[in-house]
């Protein structure tokens, strides 16, 4: 019997992503009809008051719901990703931002890994646009990670990842992190589950439309959950 062929479900948060959403999602398609892979955009509205949603429903009009699906959800960018899943259909899921910061660019990665993550710390990967603060913060967030959790990736905090469906399923059952350092403990638990972890150097760019999300109140969560998951695992 031959092998189902690979379908990509694409897992998109947004949050007052208004001008970046049409641009991401015409990126995607592009990108995957360019590479003849069957695919899917789950875009899950965390309640935007910018019309986010109402730019997703046109997207679905104009794509069709086969491509495009647009289920609103609340709150923690984690609780996102387990919404978004219960609607995946396809074999493999792209978790991503949708603010332009991710080259839309199919890498292949040699070997058969349960997950690919982009690395802006690895290879010829950088991040660029941001400010010497940004930089320092990020880049120290990273260190402290790598010290504290050895988590044998580069780069935990990052969002543009490739997963198995039922690696990502079964990750999703063991975290309990929400917000950013769910990105954080979905990697540490695939080292802990014996899952293996494959790396692709990325361009992150900062956004060009909108605010950046980052502020003191995820600085501080980011740093109770780390101390969190080196206390637990």
């Amino acid at each position: 019997m031959a092998a189902p062929l690979p379908r990509v479900s694409v897992l998109l948060p947004t949050y007052n992503e208004r001008d970046n959403l049409p641009l991401v999602v015409w990126l995607l398609a592009r990108t995957f009809s360019d590479s003849g892979i069957d695919y899917e955009i789950i875009i899950i509205d965390d309640g935007s008051p910018d019309g986010t949603q109402e730019v997703a429903q046109q997207l679905e009009k104009i794509y069709g719901s086969d491509k495009i699906l647009l289920r609103p959800r609340a709150r923690k960018l984690g609780t996102a990703y387990i919404h978004g899943m219960k609607y995946a259909t396809g074999n493999f899921i792209v978790i991503m931002d949708a603010d332009l910061s991710h080259h839309v660019r199919l890498k292949q990665k040699e070997g058969n890994f349960d997950i690919v993550s982009g690395t802006r710390y690895k290879g010829n990967g950088g991040v660029y646009g941001w400010d010497l603060k940004r930089k320092l913060i990020s880049r120290g967030a990273n260190f402290l990670t790598q010290v504290l959790l050895r988590p044998g990736a580069s780069d935990l905090t990052g969002s543009f990842r490739l997963y198995r469906k039922e690696v990502l399923q079964k990750l999703m059952e063991k975290c309990v992190s929400k917000g950013y350092v769910f990105q954080m403990e979905m990697i540490v638990r695939a080292r802990q589950l014996g899952y293996t972890i494959g790396e692709v150097p990325i361009s992150f760019v900062d956004r060009v439309y909108g605010e950046s999300k980052l502020g003191g109140n995820e600085i501080v969560s980011f740093l109770k959950g780390l101390l969190t998951l080196f206390a637990t695992t």
